[in-house]
């Protein structure tokens, strides 16, 4: 059965790189001046294959950074065109917009995440949603949602172990890190939505080679944390496993102080070192 992927112009770096026969490619036609917006910035959506995707399997690709505000804007658009022809699509998100809005931490702020999800599932009847290391993962609503969360973590291990040859420990930067993956590290606190505060545990790293492991790379100020702590303990080298290259500015910090930087493609980024597609292709095909 053949699948048809429509890519949001975030994500069409992605699909480029898919090669499969069980898949065929959609993409959103421009408007009459070859453009994707309007002069005014609004976003323009036209996908003329609509009708014909009927009573087809659909999966809409996104990436949500950079530009989350605008990409949600076209998903949507997106998907009210499938929805006016009754189609029932799955979406995969290589990155989830709005991932750390995943909880509340004052009156008066929302989930983001989760009503996000809620009214893909809801308002616009998606059937499945594909999500790559969301940082709301293993959060407990997450399980009352046709959700699949994909880690590329042991991936990323296995890279880095191929390329060091040597012992390696790996380490979350925060108990929200041990929670998505499993892996040990530092208690971090959250203090609120843009401060932390990170306290060691009993771990000797002095003379070792010291991987962590993360989800998002923004600012870049817990992964910096990490390091300082980690050379202050006499760490001998200090590598970063990142899935989602969220911030640019922080991506070159990170790459400023540690040994090594492993970054995925979730997000277009010329840092990124490791190719997701192939991820995409089997777990869209599974």
């Amino acid at each position: 059965m053949t699948t048809y992927i429509i890519s949001t112009s975030k994500a069409q770096y992605l699909i480029k790189k898919i090669k499969e026969k069980q898949i065929k490619a959609v993409f959103p036609k421009e408007n009459k001046r070859g453009e994707r917006q309007f002069l005014d910035k609004e976003i323009y959506v036209k996908i003329p294959e609509a009708e014909r995707l009927k009573n087809k399997r659909v999966v809409i690709l996104h990436s949500g950074a950079p530009d989350p505000n605008e990409g949600i804007i076209e998903l949507e658009l997106i998907l009210e065109i499938l929805k006016d022809y009754d189609i029932r699509p799955e979406v995969f998100f290589s990155y989830f917009p709005y991932s750390r809005q995943d909880k509340v931490f004052e009156k008066g702020e929302t989930n983001a995440a989760l009503s996000l999800i809620k009214k893909l599932i809801t308002y616009y009847l998606v059937k499945k949603i594909y999500v790559i290391d969301p940082h709301f993962g293993k959060r407990a609503w997450i399980n009352k949602y046709p959700i699949k969360a994909i880690s590329v973590v042991e991936e990323m291990i296995e890279r880095a172990k191929k390329d060091f040859k040597e012992d390696i420990l790996f380490m979350s930067p925060d108990k929200g890190g041990k929670r998505r993956t499993g892996i040990n590290g530092l208690k971090k606190k959250r203090i609120n939505d843009c401060k932390i505060k990170i306290s060691s545990k009993e771990i000797d790293l002095k003379g070792k080679t010291i991987a962590v492991v993360d989800d998002i790379i923004g600012s870049g100020a817990t992964l910096i944390k990490f390091y300082d702590f980690a050379k202050k303990c006499k760490a001998k080298k200090v590598i970063a496993l990142i899935t989602h290259g969220v911030i640019s500015e922080g991506i070159k910090e990170i790459k400023k102080k540690y040994s090594k930087l492993y970054l995925t493609n979730t997000i277009n980024r010329k840092e990124a070192n490791i190719d997701i597609s192939q991820i995409i292709v089997r777990n869209i095909l599974d």
